[in-house]
């Protein structure tokens, strides 16, 4: 666990958190890497390419969707781990402002409002020289997961 609270994605993580280690298929088929995960931040990277294309030859917007929707939950998850709750996406308004073919994008998700029924995170996808190439807000619901 790092100072600030937050943990470098290496492999054990906080008690409580997503486990990451197992993350699903399609989080993996997406590319998105979290490298660092906490209740009030989350970061990741993206090393876009062919596989991520649209028949025209650019990154597919639902892989910048995609990401912005799974950087928030998992962060939101995060903060209400010790309640034993989930956060749930109702709501993802994703921005679409560069377009790319490869290259390395970073993802960074930060609370908005943080609330005990439900939260708002925004998330920035930005390139190499750090130009915003999509950004999106994801309203989550904290529930008690299903047993």
């Amino acid at each position: 666990m790092r100072a600030d609270g937050g943990t470098t994605v290496t492999g054990a993580q906080p008690p409580g958190a997503p486990d990451l280690d197992n993350a699903s298929a399609f989080l993996a088929a997406a590319g998105l890497r979290l490298t660092h995960v906490a209740g009030d931040r989350v970061e990741g990277v993206i090393d876009l390419g062919p596989a991520h294309h649209t028949p025209w030859g650019v990154v597919h917007g639902g892989v910048y969707t995609a990401a912005i929707e799974s950087a928030a939950s998992v962060g939101a998850t995060t903060a209400v781990a010790d309640r034993g709750q989930i956060a749930v996406g109702t709501n993802n308004n994703t921005d679409f402002l560069r377009s790319m073919t490869t290259g390395t994008v970073a993802v960074t998700a930060a609370p908005v409002q943080q609330g005990r029924t439900q939260q708002l995170w925004d998330v920035r996808i930005t390139d190499q020289s750090g130009r915003v190439v999509a950004r999106g807000t994801v309203r989550l619901q904290n529930i008690q997961p299903r047993q």
